[in-house]
């Protein structure tokens, strides 16, 4: 017979947002599988060691995941990484390596585990995306084409898996306090301030909340949506 545990698999969970999201699910009584290089100290979650650029590592620890879950009621695409610069800069290789990150392993793991959830008739995807995806960003052409991506292949998946009662939905951040942000400049921090309405950077719990609402089944007829947890900044 079924635990009745549910089961969760998050991808990029070792810090930032994505640790945020897998500390939220477990509160939630989730048992909580994440794909990350690194292990993260201190979270009570199943670790795999994945390289998230790399197609057989993906698709590797996918097996891992299934063998050990048996079954997965929710997904999240967390991992994500930048490669900034001007497209007539920008290196092939800068390209490439965002796109397999924040967009090829979305397929992947969207394709394995959905897979799975279409068999069990039912699950929530939930993929992150950004306020970049949507609005645009100078010096940042291979993020947002990835994760504007990300928005297009969501909604089409929604549509594929909305008969075996499987939900797929987004949420874009917009400008979110981690510690890759704590390094900016006060002067930096108030000028991007000053472009949010709500007039404060946001924080990545409301991120994980807003991921774990869609995920649950306070969210069970929503599905094809992009919510944006950004203060406003692409009204």
């Amino acid at each position: 017979m079924m635990s009745e545990k549910k089961h969760a698999l998050v991808t990029g969970g070792s810090r930032g947002i994505g640790r945020t999201i897998i500390e939220t699910l477990l509160a939630e009584g989730f048992e909580v599988w994440y794909l990350s290089r690194s292990k993260a100290e201190g979270l009570e979650a199943n670790h795999i060691s994945c390289d998230m650029a790399n197609r057989g590592s993906v698709e590797a620890a996918l097996e891992t995941v299934v063998s050990e879950a048996k079954y997965i009621d929710v997904l999240v695409n967390n991992a994500g990484i930048t490669r900034d610069g001007l497209i007539m800069r920008m290196k092939d290789e800068a390209w490439d390596d965002v796109i397999a990150v924040n967009l090829t392993s979305v397929f992947l793991t969207c394709r394995r585990i959905g897979r799975l959830m279409a068999t069990q008739r039912r699950g929530a995807i939930v993929n992150i995306s950004s306020v970049v995806g949507i609005v645009g960003n100078g010096g940042q052409t291979n993020y947002a084409a990835s994760k504007a991506g990300i928005i297009g292949f969501s909604k089409s998946l929604a549509k594929e898996l909305a008969g075996r009662n499987v939900r797929v939905n987004v949420v874009a951040p917009g400008f979110i306090g981690t510690a890759m942000t704590e390094v900016l400049s006060e002067k930096l921090k108030d000028q991007i301030k000053s472009q949010i309405p709500l007039s404060r950077i946001g924080n990545t719990e409301e991120v994980a909340q807003s991921v774990a609402f869609l995920a649950s089944d306070k969210a069970s007829y929503i599905t094809g949506q992009v919510l944006a947890v950004d203060g406003g900044m692409a009204m």
